[in-house]
């Protein structure tokens, strides 16, 4: 009795400093799945949709690499110098007589290959980054699918705590009757109190996990908790048809990193090959008043620097990319058949109890209610079939609650 008094007075303090907010949570009208994704931004359309700051940085990624593919595809700038010899020496070099003044212009000329594996390389990239968009997107969705089937549960396991909290001060209103009747024992009392007792506690902890885990909804686009029915789990169904060829985000983006991987590869072996640099100008000579053309040509002798070491960095990204690829798809496969059989699982599971399994559970209490308040059962076996049928309720929440985040977790796997 005292830890049912402690777990009492520790659970009504948490009540009091939440209060606020869980009325507000309260009052404010119910989300449905769609008005909970909407305001998450990850439908179309949704005035939200470039606000969530869950989105913001993928989305950024994605322009920063287009803005790389427009860089890939410019040519290198032409250079100009001006270059002035002969100045202030001695003898007939003295002063400014004999200055030559040479005034040209260069030009890097690109070897063929070099600008094409730069822009497949950026394309390559922003292929990656757009796909990264997207999973973060469906990351988004999959947790508010998620964490909306948790809180429509935690609401229902609350609703299932009233009723039962409901049920225990009836009969202890009834034990309380029978003992002054002398019709039962004083202990039949003490136990319906503790009973009751007990019941309370458990109501007040439903509702702090069902506050819990209506802020957890709601931090995904603000700091408010989220309000949710409390009259059904949403109707989540897995696209089964959409898991047939096991084309999801994460093989796909495993996909096109190797493909960006190798053409890294491309790109660095045409930077290993030195690029030749075309000048042509005027040159003046100061002494005879004379103008002559200049050209020239230069060309970096790849001694030392062949960029042997970024290639070698690139080929072993790419080895990496492509084991990646490999694990990418062998964990896809495996994560579409738990998911299936999880789901699978629950929706029998719940479809057994809801149909068979409470219904008579549900008609034992009602017999045996009616048999105590006739002092035909002890109280003792009437609290026993309520447990019973307690135990029943509470295993078809959970046995929802996980179909409904397996189901979540299979329109995530068949997210495209």
């Amino acid at each position: 009795m005292k830890s049912l008094a402690l777990l009492g007075a520790l659970l009504a303090g948490a009540g009091c400093i939440a209060w606020p907010l869980a009325a507000a949570a309260q009052d404010a009208a119910p989300l449905t799945l769609e008005e909970a994704l909407e305001r998450a931004g990850v439908t179309t359309g949704s005035p939200v949709e470039s606000q969530n700051p869950r989105a913001i940085g993928p989305r950024a990624e994605t322009e920063a690499a287009a803005a790389l593919v427009t860089q890939a595809g410019l040519r290198p700038n032409p250079e100009v110098s001006l270059e002035v010899e002969n100045i202030g020496g001695t003898g007939v070099f003295s002063g400014l007589r004999s200055t030559e003044t040479t005034l040209s212009a260069g030009l890097p000329i690109e070897l063929v290959g070099k600008r094409g594996a730069r822009l497949d390389a950026a394309r390559a990239d922003l292929a990656v980054f757009r796909l990264r968009e997207q999973v973060a997107l469906a990351d988004i969705a999959f947790s508010v699918r998620r964490r909306y089937v948790g809180a429509v549960a935690s609401q229902a396991r609350v609703d299932l705590a009233q009723n039962v909290l409901d049920r225990s001060r009836e009969l202890a209103r009834i034990a309380t009757e029978l003992v002054d009747a002398g019709r039962e024992p004083p202990l039949r009392a003490l136990t319906a109190q503790a009973q009751m007792a007990e019941a309370e506690a458990e109501l007040k902890a439903a509702q702090a996990n069902a506050l819990a885990t209506r802020f957890a909804l709601g931090a995904l686009w603000s700091q408010e908790p989220a309000a949710v029915p409390s009259d059904g789990f949403p109707a989540l169904q897995p696209p089964y048809e959409l898991l047939a060829d096991y084309d999801g985000l994460e093989p796909r983006l495993a996909s096109a990193e190797r493909e960006a991987a190798d053409r890294a590869v491309r790109r660095e072996r045409s930077l290993g090959v030195p690029d030749p640099t075309v000048s042509a100008g005027v040159r003046r000579f100061e002494e005879s008043n004379d103008q002559a053309f200049v050209v020239g040509v230069s060309i970096p002798l790849p001694l030392r620097n062949r960029n042997q070491g970024n290639i070698a960095a690139a080929q072993a990204q790419a080895r990496a990319a492509a084991a990646r690829e490999t694990v990418a798809t062998m964990d896809y496969r495996q994560a579409v058949a738990e998911a299936r059989a999880d789901y699978l699982g629950a929706e029998a599971k719940a479809d057994t109890l809801e149909r068979e399994s409470l219904p008579q559970a549900e008609e034992a209490l009602r017999l045996a209610d009616i048999g105590y308040r006739e002092g035909k059962f002890p109280l003792i076996e009437v609290l026993s079939i309520a447990e019973s049928r307690d135990s029943i309720r509470r295993a078809l929440i959970d046995a929802r609650e996980e179909q409904g985040k397996a189901a979540a977790l299979l329109i995530r796997l068949a997210a495209q």
